[in-house]
Parts: structure tokens; C-alpha cells; sequence
């Protein structure tokens, strides 16, 4: 149990990585510039912004170049750099998405959607993979539904617990 345990942590963290980093780095102009949509709500929000795009981007993608020149030092999976950047770019692609279906559903920033909240960026992660790096995704994730499994029960543990922190050190406006 513990192997599959730090096999999901491991083959997840560019995406663990880049999602929380993009509230370090966000702040400055919003993805959808302010605009609304057809409804009259945002399209986004301002919690969505070009700068917590490219920076959290670009660390889980550091912390996977990391991860391919360790893995064969550490008997652990190895990575391309089509899963790194896939990763990493769809973690936030898929809470981008998820904000996008909140606004219309009448949410506002900050509001609770419980589990929507803690695996959209899996979700953003994993389609964007495997649509870019099948022979990627399907080697280390659908031959190991234990690893999938062990992500969806953990991800929202390691969410809160990082979104407590988060909000402790004044990043957040809410602990969620």
C-alpha cells in the first residue's frame, strides 16, 4: 500500500505542485480581462489571472524536470516532458474550467463546491495527459487503477491541508 501511495504522490506532483503555486504567483490581469459572459456573471473571476497561470505552470514543471532527473536515481516512474508540461498546464487548465461552470451555476469567488473543488485540477491533469501523451498516462495510470484510486482519496486530504495553510499565511481569503 504504501508503494502505490508514493507512486500517485510522485506521478502527481508537477500537477500538486503547480496548483497551489499559482495562488503565490497570481494577482494582476485576470484570463478573462474582466469581461462578462452571455449570462452577465463573470466569465472567470478575478481569481483566475495570467500571472497564476504561467507561474504555477512553471514551477510544477520545474519540480517535474526535477522528478525525470531523479527517477532513475530513485527506482521511481519516469517522466517525459509532454507528461511534465501536460501536468502541470492542465492541473490549472482544470480549474480554470470547473471556475468557468461555477460562474454559472451563480457561485462566486471563494464560494464552496465540495469535491468539485479539491479534484478539478486532477481531472484538468489527467484529460489534458492523456489527450497529449497517451502511451504516458495509460503506462502509469490506467495500468494501476489503485494509483488512480489512491489520488482521487488523497487529493482532497493534501487540498485542505494546503488551503489551510494557504489561508494562514494570508495567500487565501478562505480556508477551502
Amino acid at each position: 500500500m504504501l508503494e502505490v501511495i508514493v507512486t500517485a504522490v510522485w506521478l502527481m506532483l508537477p500537477a500538486y505542485i503547480s496548483n497551489p503555486t499559482a495562488v503565490v504567483f497570481g494577482g494582476g490581469t485576470p484570463i478573462d480581462f474582466g469581461r462578462n459572459w452571455k449570462d452577465g456573471r463573470r466569465v472567470l473571476g478575478d481569481g483566475k489571472t495570467f500571472r497564476g497561470l504561467i507561474g504555477g505552470t512553471a514551477c510544477g514543471i520545474a519540480a517535474g524536470l526535477i522528478q525525470m532527473r531523479l527517477s532513475p536515481l530513485l527506482s521511481l516512474s519516469n517522466f517525459t516532458l509532454t507528461a511534465v508540461v501536460a501536468l502541470s498546464f492542465g492541473a490549472l487548465l482544470g480549474d480554470i474550467v470547473k471556475s468557468f461552470f461555477k460562474r454559472r451555476l451563480g457561485y462566486g469567488r471563494g464560494a464552496k463546491l465540495p469535491l468539485v473543488d479539491q479534484l478539478d485540477f486532477v481531472a484538468g491533469a489527467w484529460v489534458l495527459t492523456y489527450a497529449l501523451d497517451p502511451q504516458w498516462f495509460s503506462a502509469n495510470f490506467l495500468s494501476s487503477p489503485w494509483v488512480m484510486v489512491t489520488v482521487l482519496v488523497l487529493t482532497p486530504i493534501f487540498h485542505r491541508l494546503t488551503n489551510i495553510f494557504g489561508y494562514r499565511i494570508k495567500l487565501k481569503k478562505e480556508p477551502w
